[in-house]
């Protein structure tokens, strides 16, 4: 599972065997990334993708010293979940 930015779209990507699984879209605010909606194709489901999306989104959020504003309840319940992202959320200015 390969997650990627898609700035061009404001969403990054999972990718299965190529094919696009899922994805988190959001609306960029300086060094804030405001996640507002997330999909995961009904053919990837239970499978575990939402989990490395969320974990893939917010590894390189941080890598790139940006924060979140979780809007998304997906995000938002995995955040509350795995607390080691915490640090990243922030409220919109």
């Amino acid at each position: 599972m390969l997650v990627e930015d898609n700035p061009a779209k404001h969403r990054y990507e999972i990718l299965v065997d190529d094919a696009l699984a899922g994805f988190t879209a959001y609306l960029p605010r300086d060094q804030v990334l405001i996640f507002t909606h997330t999909e995961v194709d009904s053919a990837f489901q239970n499978m575990g993708v939402g989990s490395a999306l969320m974990r893939g989104t917010l590894d390189q959020v941080r890598a790139q010293g940006q924060r979140v504003v979780p809007r998304c309840p997906f995000m938002a319940a995995f955040i509350e979940r795995h607390r080691e992202y915490a640090d990243l959320v922030t409220s919109p200015e």
